[in-house]
C-alpha cells in the first residue's frame, strides 16, 4: 500500500480539512505495527495518539477501526473508545502549532463530561494546558491516558499509562507527549 502519514499529519489536519466541518477518518487503530516493520507502512502514532484522535477529529459518526481481537487485548485503552461520545456541545482548540502539536477539548452533548485530547508531531514535548474551560466550583475526575515510559512511535507505540486525579478549573496538567504521542483524557464531573 501507500506509505502512511507521518505524526505531523494529525497536528496539520484541524487546521487545515477541519476547517470545512466534521471529517471522515479512522481512529483507535491498537495494532499499530500490523506485523510491519518499515515505519512508513503502519500506523506512525502510539496509543494514546490513537485515543485522542476521538476527541481532536469531529466526526460524528464515529468509529473503532481496529479487529475485536485488538481492542480485547488493550481493554484498558478501549475503556476511553466505549467512554467517548460522538457529539458534542462546544469545542475549543486550546493550544497548538500547525505541524507541530494540537489541543482540543470537548464537551460531550447534553451532559457535563469534558473530553480533551492532545497530538504531537514526531518530537517528545511537554505541554501545560490549564483547565480553564471546565464549569466553575465544579470538581472533575480526571481519567488519563497518556504515553508510557519509553513510548515512541518508532521503536514502542504501545506503551501506555493511565491515571485518575481530582481536578478543578483552577488547576494545570502537564502533558508529556513521547515521539507521534499524544494523551487523552475523560474530565468526569461529580459534583
Amino acid at each position: 500500500g501507500n506509505p502512511t502519514n507521518p505524526p505531523e499529519h494529525m497536528t496539520i489536519l484541524p487546521f487545515a480539512r477541519m476547517l470545512g466541518g466534521p471529517m471522515d477518518y479512522t481512529p483507535g487503530i491498537f495494532d499499530i505495527a500490523r506485523g510491519g516493520t518499515e515505519l512508513t507502512r503502519r500506523v506512525q502514532s502510539t496509543l494514546a495518539t490513537q485515543l485522542a484522535e476521538y476527541v481532536v477529529i469531529y466526526s460524528p459518526i464515529q468509529m473503532a477501526a481496529d479487529l475485536p481481537e485488538n481492542y480485547e487485548a488493550r481493554m484498558d485503552a478501549f475503556r476511553f473508545i466505549r467512554d467517548v461520545p460522538a457529539d458534542w456541545e462546544q469545542s475549543r482548540t486550546l493550544q497548538g502549532a500547525i505541524g507541530d502539536y494540537v489541543v482540543v477539548a470537548r464537551q460531550q452533548r447534553g451532559k457535563t463530561d469534558w473530553y480533551l485530547g492532545a497530538i504531537g508531531d514526531e518530537e517528545a514535548r511537554e505541554l501545560r494546558q490549564p483547565l480553564t474551560f471546565l464549569a466553575p466550583g465544579a470538581r472533575y475526575e480526571a481519567q488519563i491516558y497518556a504515553d508510557g515510559p519509553g513510548a515512541d512511535y518508532r521503536s514502542n507505540p504501545g506503551a501506555l499509562t493511565i491515571e485518575k486525579r481530582m481536578v478543578t478549573r483552577a488547576d494545570t496538567l502537564t502533558l508529556r507527549l513521547a515521539p507521534g504521542g499524544g494523551t487523552a483524557i475523560r474530565f468526569r464531573r461529580l459534583d
